[in-house]
């Protein structure tokens, strides 16, 4: 699985003309998942995710999670993120999961994130046209993925 993890003031969520997920503090996830994925990977990004600290103290110093200033996160599924460049011009998503594979996993992902956030995580729709509007908090955008623990 691919993440990339975005600090943000406000985020929203568009299909068709209707905001269908809008949040202010917290984070927009777009997640990208491959064949190769599993439970254990679920897990692993969902826990480091609920507990990054890169929302400021205090002190202003990057310190809370999303969970300590109880902000909200929105998940949006996006295959390019698995996106093969290397050769030519026209990107090949042969890594990403084929929707029958990936939308268990997508599903099973937002409930162990809403688990491990403790309340509801707003959505995109899998597979949907979306626009997704969002101020950049920081800006403050993470990469990361389940294949190369860091």
């Amino acid at each position: 699985m691919k993440a990339v993890i975005q600090r943000v003031s406000q985020a929203s969520v568009t299909i068709d003309n209707k905001i269908v997920a809008e949040i202010n503090s917290g984070l927009l996830v777009l997640i990208g998942i491959e064949e190769a994925d599993n439970q254990e990977d679920i897990i692993w990004l969902t826990s480091k995710i609920a507990n990054l600290r890169i929302f400021a103290d205090e002190n202003d110093v990057m310190n809370l999670s999303v969970k300590d200033i109880d902000g909200d996160i929105i998940v949006v599924s996006q295959f390019t993120l698995h996106a093969a460049t290397k050769k030519g011009n026209r990107p090949s998503y042969i890594k990403a999961a084929k929707p029958e594979i990936a939308i268990p996993l997508y599903e099973k992902f937002i409930n162990e994130l809403e688990s491990a956030i403790g309340k509801k995580v707003q959505t995109g729709q899998f597979g949907a046209d979306m626009k997704v509007l969002l101020v950049n908090n920081g800006p403050v955008t993470l990469i990361i993925d389940t294949k190369n623990k860091e």
